[in-house]
């Protein structure tokens, strides 16, 4: 009795020391059946912040050095803005035809048998395996005034290289791979029997496409489109060369930061990317986060 006693005791006191509370409040993480999870863990946090983390914080610190007035004259100067306009309405606008046609191409891609499909489907890739300076100088050699497309554009008043209409040529170029590969493995999942299901309900093609196919993509659509965004407006080597590079008409950023590194400008290089970092970044953040209210809705709209 006295030793059952003395046990109830125990366990009281254990339960009541702050151990025992934490352990009451905390779930208990179950055991993965893979080992290894604290060093793959281990593994991925020193990864990402050697080659993530580390580089980004020395961005923002050597842009530190300029003080907040110069920073600010460095960022806001008229060749800085004028750059800031091109490259972001470029990367914008190059990502919404990739948007639109990229849908059309994985559309075709998906849904459709045709001779030459994986032809088709290969060249899709072709501008990740091309080297952007290639991409730069073949769509150079093609839109010039006196290349093979240029020159009959040229006749009809529409000038594209060294314009900003042949940067976002470029853009689109390189940014039609993310939004297709984006697209292809949701559409692949989308049963087609569902839509066979709505059209024999009375649905017609347009209400099948509109609150069916579209609600479903939606959020990979999103992604595929800040995907092609991003690296639309980091792209260098496929716009240098059909740019043209006239300072206030078609000088992107990423042209500008070179420029002021071949200056010895570390500090004014890194001020202008830091603002395009943080504008990247704010801007896929609105869209991530309208790439989850986008999935939940869909979630949440069959209930």
């Amino acid at each position: 009795m006295n030793q059952e006693t003395e046990t109830g005791q125990q366990q009281g006191s254990s339960s009541s020391s702050p151990l025992g509370l934490l352990n009451r409040v905390l779930p208990r993480r179950r055991a993965s059946v893979l080992p290894g999870f604290r060093l793959a863990l281990g593994f991925t946090l020193v990864y990402l912040l050697l080659v993530v983390l580390v580089p980004l914080s020395t961005l923002f610190w050597k842009s530190s050095t300029l003080g907040w007035a110069g920073f600010w004259q460095a960022v806001t100067s008229p060749r800085v803005v004028a750059s800031y306009k091109l490259t972001f309405g470029a990367a914008l606008v190059a990502a919404t035809i990739n948007a639109v046609f990229g849908l059309v191409v994985t559309w075709v891609l998906v849904r459709y048998r045709f001779p030459g499909r994986r032809l088709v489907d290969a060249l899709v890739d072709f501008p990740f395996a091309l080297p952007t300076a290639v991409a730069g100088i073949t769509l150079t050699a093609l839109y010039a005034p006196n290349g093979w497309l240029g020159a009959p554009l040229e006749r009809l008043g529409v000038k594209v290289a060294f314009t900003p209409l042949g940067i976002t040529l470029a853009l689109t170029f390189i940014g039609l791979p993310f939004v297709v590969r984006t697209l292809q493995p949701v559409l692949e999942s989308l049963d087609p029997e569902v839509e066979e299901a709505a059209a024999s309900l009375g649905a017609s093609r347009l209400q099948v496409i509109a609150r069916i196919v579209l609600p479903a993509l939606f959020p990979a659509w999103l992604t595929g489109f800040a995907l092609a965004f991003a690296r639309g407006l980091g792209e260098y080597g496929s716009v240098v060369f059909i740019a043209g590079n006239m300072p206030m008409k078609t000088e992107i950023t990423p042209l500008l930061i070179v420029t002021k590194l071949e200056q010895y400008d570390y500090a004014g290089a890194t001020a202008i990317a830091t603002v395009t970092l943080v504008t990247s970044f704010v801007l896929l953040l609105t869209i991530n986060r309208l790439q989850s209210w986008a999935a939940r809705l869909g979630t949440a709209e069959p209930s």
